[in-house]
């Protein structure tokens, strides 16, 4: 037979065996350990030290929430290094446990910092300045003075110093005499708990952004137009409490966009005219430059670069024409603005199989090297372009993603788009492909690429680090300073007065000390001082 369970609780006394008290009293230990351990200085700075180091694959890598389709191309590109990074949430890092264990560690360790420091703020205001140590003499900065006179007036005299530099003092009846107890510099202990609450605020201001807040970005052809609303952006984020219906109502028009070069060909400030406005009345003009967005009713629309996109007129055989068909070219180079991209025409036949494609280099400056088309200036002095056109099945119906910016290798390598043409054109030139359609490059239109960003926390972020900084600022200027004083008669009637001072912060206070020690001095109408010790501190 299988023996009897064991019981913690003796049935007789109905109390715990001493072993699991022993149990539950080293768990609870080395959980209280813990919990300081989480909850220090130093873990704190680590774990902000983790954040920032976490979000460094955000940034080199594709992700996930921005753009799917770069993350596919980073599967074609990488075939064996890509299943490992996403195993790893590499491209979802923002919304990887790992991030958000450390977000969340550090929200705790923060909060477990400010709440104990807090309260002994709260304590220390409410409460006096501690009474004066016996030996003042052991202080790090410590002075002795004889004045002629009765120890009263020397001991209000010393008391009015003290208050005309804001220090809070206390007089105390002590067992040798008069005892003074002064101090000053709470402002500091204010800025290091403004400096924890400001970093929480922080971190929920960040959270409220990524919840709440979503963004946007699109490539816009002068004449072109879009609306605030997630089917029309090529790349889209949206916080998991967003509601769509709530976007903020706006259209956007790009009228022109100019760009001005410097002498050498460097880009020196780009403008894109806009009417913006309600879906069917966007009539209000305005300019959006690089750091001087858009803002409306908490939405920002960016411009955040900008691009060529030529222009082509395709003639079928019998005889059907597509005028100036366009579509933005992405710069390959931002010196010279050479781009690259493609066109995608896939109702210009009977079936699937008579679909075209033409990939493109366009050149604003071209010139031949070597028999390659390459740009030699980012400004429009002489437009190129190298096409080259395939024909088959383009799989836009297929349901797989693939980029509107180029032509999916894939299909290319496995035969289904077959290349029937190639050639260099410039402005007008026409290039005849084998079944008799011709495609005729008629030009160029500039595009700019634009952004729309609504974050409800950045008020709330920059009003956060604005207190973090002033916090700072605090901790780090003002010193906490104490001086005590003990006032007494001596032998021959004469008052003798110690003085101790102890200061936390700000460096080196000899200079401090000594302006209080010669202000007393000559309060007290005492020539000079009998004795001045400075400690090291």
């Amino acid at each position: 037979m299988a023996s009897p369970p064991r019981l913690l609780v003796d049935p007789g006394t109905a109390r715990p065996r001493p072993r699991l008290r022993r149990a539950a009293a080293w768990w609870g230990r080395r959980l209280l350990r813990w919990w300081r351990q989480l909850t220090a200085m130093r873990t704190a700075l680590i774990l902000l030290f983790l954040l920032a180091l976490a979000a460094i694959p955000g940034s080199l890598l594709p992700q996930r929430s921005l753009s799917r389709i770069q993350v596919a191309q980073y599967y074609r590109d990488h075939p064996s290094w890509a299943p490992v990074l996403d195993r790893l949430y590499l491209f979802d890092v923002f919304a990887s446990p790992w991030f958000a264990a450390v977000y969340l560690l550090l929200f705790v360790s923060l909060i477990g910092c400010v709440l104990p420091r807090t309260w002994d703020l709260i304590r220390s205001l409410r409460s006096a300045p501690p009474p004066a140590p016996r030996h003042l003499h052991r202080l790090p900065h410590a002075a002795a003075l004889t004045i002629p006179g009765p120890a009263e007036p020397a001991a209000s005299a010393a008391v009015d110093v003290l208050r005309s530099r804001r220090y809070r003092v206390v007089v105390r009846d002590g067992r040798d005499g008069v005892e003074i107890s002064a101090e000053r510099g709470y402002l500091k202990e204010i800025g290091n708990v403004v400096f924890h609450l400001a970093m929480l605020a922080l971190l929920i201001g960040l959270a409220g952004g990524k919840l709440w807040g979503y963004e946007g970005s699109i490539l816009v052809t002068e004449g072109g137009s879009f609306c605030n609303s997630p089917q029309q952006y090529d790349n889209y984020r949206t916080g998991p409490l967003v509601d769509t219906a709530t976007m903020v109502p706006l259209c956007v028009d790009l009228q022109e966009f100019q760009v001005v070069y410097e002498p050498n060909g460097t880009p020196a400030r780009f403008r894109a005219h806009v009417s913006w406005g309600e879906p069917g009345s966007a009539d209000t003009a305005t300019t959006i430059g690089v750091n001087n967005p858009l803002r409306v009713d908490g939405a920002r629309v960016y411009v955040t670069g900008h691009g060529y996109a030529p222009m082509f007129t395709v003639t079928l055989p019998d005889g059907t024409s597509f005028d100036d068909i366009s579509a933005p070219f992405l710069p390959s180079s931002t010196a010279t603005m050479a781009s690259q991209g493609a066109l995608k025409l896939p109702d210009l036949g009977a079936g699937t199989s008579n679909q075209l494609a033409v990939e493109g280099f366009f050149a604003p400056t071209g010139t031949l090297t070597g028999g390659v088309l390459t740009s030699i200036d980012p400004r429009p002095l002489r437009p190129e372009v190298a096409l080259i056109v395939y024909r088959g099945y383009l799989g836009l119906d297929s349901g797989a993603p693939q980029s509107v910016y180029s032509l999916d290798q894939a299909r290319i390598d496995r035969g289904q788009l077959v290349q029937v043409g190639s050639g260099n054109l410039a402005v007008g030139q026409t290039l005849t492909i084998d079944d008799g359609t011709t495609i005729t490059f008629t030009g160029f239109q500039r595009f700019a690429a634009m952004q729309v960003s609504h974050d409800p926390g950045q008020g709330f972020v920059l009003g956060a680090a604005i207190a973090i900084l002033a916090g700072l600022l605090l901790m780090l200027l003002i010193p906490r300073t104490r001086v005590f004083l003990r006032v007494q008669t001596n032998s021959t009637g004469d008052c003798e007065l110690a003085i101790g001072f102890l200061s936390r912060g700000s460096g080196d206070v000899t200079a401090a000390f000594d302006d209080l020690v010669d202000r007393l001095r000559i309060v007290l109408d005492q020539p000079q001082p009998q004795s001045r010790v400075h400690a090291a501190t």
